[in-house]
């Protein structure tokens, strides 16, 4: 018989779910007996979804410990995946099962660079939230060695370490060679975390360098002014999914100057395009690029560097060539298929109930 395990997300999903989405839960599907609470629009007898209404952060959390109740007392899991340590503890407040609690990043990051400047007044409850969710889990699951060493500082150990699912398999196609144009490109939510503002600063300082040159940037959110009409620069808030693929074949280098970043999947997909990535040394980037190997890491804030370093890969063709050609072998550890993601999932959870 399988494990039957209810997951809990924040995460939002409209059905029928897209084409990368079937695929990770059709495998989990294969391993496990699966229902999936978290946000969006559409049911069925997977997915009860929570549909968004205003004020909906705030009420989403507070009806959380309620509606897992329901859900535990319905489907009566063997155990309960959440993806955060905010849902660990709705969880936990529900007298939920054995709790298997993912760790995608660093917590923190919600309060303190992430929406409203408002939210950093509550960030020394949640932090303390937070750090209850992790001591009390009854097993910690990262997808790095970064988010295995915040477990660690938490005063927890993981149970397992595995990558996330990315369905990397529209990048994984024959590389093309580096455009003749110079190139660098952005693609992420425009928030703090993203350190934007840095983006728009070292851009102001490196597009004077780089005549002819603009940087292309993708992505929407509360820092949107900081980019509007941004020197030799083109902004689109959003492209669809299969759109990425190419554009990194557009572009020489994909920049990332994150304050903050669990993993990356853009750095992923980028690597597999066989592009070159210019990152600042945070987080889970720095499991993936490494500085004149596979792309050019710089200190975090620091625009200056930023700036000089997107000149270098931009003005340097054979150094761009050199770090593109390491760029796919580099991210062959990462590429997983879903039913490898499935399996390691049902081995934790079996461990586990154990």
């Amino acid at each position: 018989m399988k494990p039957r395990v209810l997951i809990v997300g924040r995460s939002r999903y409209r059905l029928p779910l897209e084409s990368n989405l079937r695929r990770k839960f059709d495998a989990l599907r294969e391993e496990l007996d699966v229902r999936v609470l978290a946000s969006g629009t559409g049911s069925d007898e997977t997915f009860h979804l929570v549909a968004p209404r205003p004020f909906d952060g705030p009420r989403f959390w507070a009806a959380l410990p309620r509606r897992i109740r329901r859900e535990v007392r319905d489907f009566r899991p063997d155990a309960v995946l959440v993806q955060s340590p905010y849902e660990a503890f709705a969880a936990q407040l529900a007298g939920a099962g054995p709790v298997i609690l993912e760790i995608h990043g660093d917590w923190r990051t919600a309060t303190r660079l992430y929406g409203s400047a408002a939210r950093r007044v509550l960030a020394p409850l949640v932090d303390r939230v937070a750090l209850t969710a992790v001591r009390r889990a009854h097993a910690v699951r990262t997808i790095s060695s970064y988010t295995t060493e915040l477990v660690r500082q938490a005063g927890a150990e993981p149970a397992a370490m595995f990558p996330a699912f990315m369905d990397l398999d529209p990048f994984l196609g024959t590389v093309v060679p580096l455009p003749e144009q110079p190139a660098p490109l952005f693609v992420g939510v425009l928030e703090r975390y993203k350190d934007v503002d840095g983006l728009a600063a070292a851009w102001r300082l490196a597009a004077p360098r780089l005549p002819g040159v603009t940087l292309r940037i993708v992505g929407k959110g509360s820092r949107s002014q900081v980019v509007e009409g941004l020197v030799q620069s083109e902004w689109t808030p959003a492209v669809p999914n299969d759109e990425i693929p190419s554009m990194l074949d557009a572009a020489t280098t994909l920049v990332l100057p994150s304050r903050s970043e669990g993993l990356g999947r853009i750095v992923v997909e980028a690597l597999c395009r066989g592009r070159p990535v210019v990152a600042t040394r945070v987080g889970g980037i720095t499991d993936l690029v490494h500085d004149g190997e596979n792309g050019l890491l710089v200190p975090p804030r620091d625009p200056a560097a930023l700036a000089n370093a997107l000149v270098r890969v931009l003005t340097d063709r054979a150094l761009a060539e050199r770090l593109a050609a390491a760029a796919r072998p580099s991210v062959e550890p990462w590429i997983a298929r879903p039913e490898d993601y499935a399996r390691r999932t049902r081995e934790l959870v079996e461990q586990v109930i154990r």
